[in-house]
């Protein structure tokens, strides 16, 4: 897992970003963005997403296959001049995970003072700009200042063993957008970029 270094140039801190922004609008693209839909500062609700675990479901069994939790009294609140490159991760799972047809993920987030109604993520997955698989999850409401876990079953996509092998073959090829609405308004976007080689 690391942030990928550099700011990209589609990045410049200076672009204008786009307005008016849609749930129907971003379920329609047919590959990843070439930058980011919002800045920083349209997190107004103060999301902070504190831990993440990604497992694999298969026989009446889990396993871990991600894990990561922010250190407590961290303050690593962002601001529109911080580099872009803190919201796009990388993974790398390794071919095997290709085979997994459910995965489970939990995330764990708080919130500001404000009530967040309608938290819906929009998550679409590209493979070389072709869409793999789009999932879209609400969570009803989040109560102000508090701690929410957010369970999401994912049933992963349908691929031809030569699709599978292409995938593998071509680290960092598949990508996503994770878009973030309040009540239809964009907040947040995260980018994800995966490499199914061999480790």
């Amino acid at each position: 897992l690391r942030c990928i270094p550099g700011l990209p140039r589609w990045c410049d801190r200076a672009m204008a970003y786009p307005t008016g922004i849609t749930p129907e609008y971003v379920s329609s693209l047919e590959g990843p963005t070439d930058g980011f839909l919002c800045p920083l500062s349209a997190n107004v609700y103060k999301i902070d997403f504190v831990a993440f675990k990604i497992r694999a479901m298969h026989d009446d069994t889990e396993t871990v296959l991600f894990e990561i939790k922010k250190e407590p009294d961290v303050d690593d609140e962002l601001d529109d001049d911080d580099d872009p490159s803190v919201r796009t991760i990388q993974y790398h799972f390794g071919p095997e995970f290709l085979r997994f047809q459910t995965i489970g993920t939990t995330l764990e987030f708080t919130v500001g003072p404000e009530p967040v109604t309608n938290f819906r993520m929009i998550e679409r997955h590209y493979f070389r700009n072709r869409l793999l698989r789009s999932y879209d999850f609400t969570l009803p409401f989040c109560i102000p200042q508090s701690m929410n876990t957010w369970e999401v079953i994912y049933s992963m996509p349908e691929l031809s063993p030569e699709d599978q092998q292409d995938i593998i073959n071509n680290p960092w090829e598949t990508k996503s957008d994770s878009f973030y609405f309040v009540d239809g308004v964009l907040v947040m976007h995260n980018k994800a970029e995966y490499s199914y080689a061999p480790h």
